[in-house]
């Protein structure tokens, strides 16, 4: 029997999608439901049941698989519970490959022998590699698996080693979604004997961290797990001690999108401390602002502090600068304040003034980018001269002159790390998971302090509902604690008031508080118009 060719193949997806009405977006989607059939023929777990139409063709081809494929190796004696977690691997991933997709197809057919045995030829001469949808499903792309697929293998249980660690980190808490991340930069983490990785992560809560602060250690930084523990890491957590601050306040601190130097950090922090700052200054400007120290591993304080002191900045004016302005330590704010300075000194203005209005007007020159200096004087129809005595008299005017957009207060850089760990704790008091993939879209979807959240959660409760009702309302609908109070009442009261439902109409349908007022009025007078019709 000769090879499916590619053209075939195409061939017979095309027929397929085109017999079932299907776009080719929308097939992918709906047929994944048929990848049960796939876990059962691949681990041959009789708890698994084929649910489809064509029931008679799916199970002569499983049979035709195992007997081809599975005859003589160890996964036809897998036990029945390892095999049901590792399908719900397979279950959750997301294939993109073109013989997974018209193998699940055939669920969908009712007769068409030739459609089947075209498949099973193709089957027979393609066999699933079962790393693929499970890469997929730990959150890589094709593009950042394909070079990790083992050479020789296309079972997951032939692999053990890296099954054992897997089940490990899950085990432990660590979101699935995160784990690909891990093995991409960590390979070696998934090498472990049995037992080796419990250990490690064992290690670190000797430490004194938490179980959920590993988690975000393990998933930012994998190649903590790797080797002893890390002691670039470990000096970093004792000068943390020093300034007394909590261990815990690093989950709130990392992004599993960014590189970390834990030597660097360890510099910056000895930096710091040879200037001269205070430890309680220290800590409370490090808890205000953690991602000053963070991005970029605290490189960006080093150019800030390089610039200020070559301006004539004293060390103490510099820490002062840093206590009173804690905001210029994030975003572009040293980007923006380097131009800002080549500015001024391009228009001919002293090292002395301009240190003095840096100094008295960080916000100013650290928020936007500015132009040239020709540009600028060209389009004022200023000299150099004036524009240097219009700055120093008023600073505040260089981002209404020399910026290429005005700035106001809104525009300043927001402090997210306080933010960050107020909705943190917000969701964990409604019940969220620390660190699941749920809590990171609900920490998403919500604007506002965690305060403000708090408020309007309130505001809820105050109005007749019950807290674990309005936390499961809120789990439904997060975008509904995005609007004030005063909003939220007003609708509630629209609600009760003219259009006469009960309170408990809010519990089946909480995102009626998502919409604008004017959207509810204009949909419940469609409402009422049709019901005169009938």
């Amino acid at each position: 029997m000769k090879k499916l060719g590619y053209s075939e193949e195409e061939e017979i997806k095309a027929w397929i999608l085109k017999k079932n009405g299907f776009s080719s977006g929308a097939a992918v989607a709906k047929l994944q439901k048929n990848v049960i059939l796939f876990a059962e023929r691949c681990f041959d777990c009789t708890s698994l049941t084929v649910q489809s139409r064509n029931a008679p063709v799916s199970r002569k081809l499983m049979n035709f698989q195992r007997k081809q494929s599975f005859l003589g190796t160890r996964i036809a004696q897998i036990n029945g519970h390892t095999a049901a977690l590792d399908a719900n691997s397979l279950l959750d991933g997301q294939s993109g490959l073109a013989h997974l997709e018209v193998a699940k197809l055939t669920a969908k057919l009712e007769n068409e022998q030739d459609i089947g045995r075209s498949l099973a030829r193709f089957l027979r001469y393609n066999p699933i590699n079962e790393f693929e949808p499970f890469f997929e499903s730990l959150g890589l792309k094709p593009s950042e698996f394909h070079p990790l697929l083992p050479r020789n293998l296309i079972f997951l249980t032939d692999d053990d080693v890296l099954l054992e660690n897997y089940h490990v980190l899950c085990n432990y808490g660590v979101p699935r979604s995160k784990i690909g991340k891990m093995y991409r930069e960590a390979m070696e983490i998934f090498r472990y004997d049995c037992g080796v990785l419990s250990l490690k992560l064992q290690a670190y809560e000797e430490l004194g961290l938490s179980r959920p602060t590993i988690i975000k250690l393990a998933t930012c930084c994998p190649r903590l797990l790797i080797g002893d523990v890390n002691v670039e890491f470990l000096n970093v957590v004792d000068k943390l001690k020093t300034f007394g601050i909590e261990l815990d306040w690093l989950r709130g601190c990392l992004s599993d999108k960014s590189l970390y130097s834990w030597n660097r950090i360890l510099e910056m922090l000895d930096f710091l401390d040879l200037m001269g700052c205070g430890k309680k200054e220290l800590a409370s400007l490090m808890c205000e602002n953690p991602r000053f120290v963070f991005d970029d591993s605290g490189k960006k304080i080093y150019v800030l502090v390089a610039m200020l002191l070559k301006l004539g900045l004293s060390r103490n004016m510099i820490l002062n600068l840093f206590v009173q302005y804690p905001r210029i330590l994030t975003g572009n704010f040293t980007k923006y304040l380097l131009q800002s300075v080549q500015f001024l000194s391009g228009i001919g203005m002293e090292n002395k003034d301009i240190s003095r209005i840096i100094s008295t007007h960080p916000q100013v020159f650290g928020t936007s980018t500015c132009r040239k200096c020709e540009v600028v004087l060209e389009s004022l129809k200023l000299t150099a001269e004036r524009l240097c005595e219009i700055l120093i008299e008023d600073p505040s005017q260089f981002s209404n002159l020399a910026c290429r957009k005005k700035v106001t207060i809104a525009n300043l850089p927001r402090v997210e790390g306080s933010y960050l760990q107020e909705k943190t704790n917000f969701l964990l008091k409604l019940g969220f998971v620390e660190n699941s993939d749920e809590m990171a879209k609900a920490v998403s979807k919500f604007r506002g302090r965690g305060d403000q959240l708090q408020e309007r959660f309130d505001c809820l409760v105050n109005v007749g509902l019950d807290c674990h009702t309005v936390s499961e309302m809120v789990k439904l609908a997060p975008p509904l604690l995005n609007q004030s109070t005063d909003v939220t009442e007003k609708k509630i009261d629209y609600l009760l008031n003219h259009l006469g439902y009960p309170l408990e109409a809010l519990v089946a349908f909480p995102t009626f508080l998502c919409y604008n007022m004017e959207k509810i009025k204009l949909r419940f007078t469609m409402y009422a118009w049709l019901k005169e019709l009938t």
